[in-house]
């Protein structure tokens, strides 16, 4: 079988525009008919059934670090050497403020501690991407403390999904309020000026 390519002349004569087909063998293309018995259509329409899959296959997978693009959540254990210890019971605010005599410390563990528990949904820095609250925006001092309390220590769900662990289960009162105490530092309150 023979493919026939035609072309299309426009010619013009005093005040209109004609069109005629004119037919002209410009290439031959070889064609082939694939023969009709059964077994090669179904085997046609498997390899054509097999290509999609794996092009769905190729997406989903391409299409999966999306999903999971905020990385491994689970919490990591926070090294708090030399912090004074807190006890048991949960303060009502962060002991470890500018007049704390470990502040320093403090701010250097939270921000290590904020790197590998928070910062995977939270963003780098406290500048989260869109997928958790951006932190910076924590106001300081009691009215904030009270806040991040509330939720380091019940976490947060919606509608049965749990969109924050409660991370004072995995993470020492020491170490939580470290990363409060850094993101202190980085807020958009302290930084304004900056």
């Amino acid at each position: 079988m023979t493919l026939l390519i035609t072309k299309t002349l426009l010619t013009k004569t005093a005040c209109t525009k004609t069109a005629r087909t004119k037919t002209a063998l410009i290439k031959t293309i070889p064609t082939t008919t694939p023969p009709t018995n059964s077994f090669t259509t179904a085997s046609q329409r498997f390899t054509n059934l097999s290509g999609q899959v794996a092009a769905i296959a190729l997406a989903t997978l391409l299409a999966a670090p999306l999903a999971w693009s905020h990385g491994d959540v689970t919490p990591q254990p926070v090294d708090i050497k030399g912090l004074e210890l807190l006890g048991d019971e949960w303060l009502e605010e962060n002991p470890y403020r500018e007049d704390h005599p470990q502040h320093e410390l403090a701010v250097d563990i939270g921000a290590r501690a904020y790197n590998s528990n928070c910062a995977a949904c939270h963003g780098l820095e406290a500048k989260s991407g869109g997928i958790a609250p951006d932190l910076r925006e924590l106001e300081n001092g009691t009215w904030g403390d009270e806040w991040y309390k509330e939720l380091v220590t019940n976490g947060a769900e919606r509608n049965g999904r749990v969109l924050m662990p409660r991370m004072s289960d995995y993470v020492s009162q020491e170490g939580l309020w470290a990363i409060r105490t850094w993101l202190e530092t980085v807020s958009m309150e302290t930084t304004q000026g900056q």
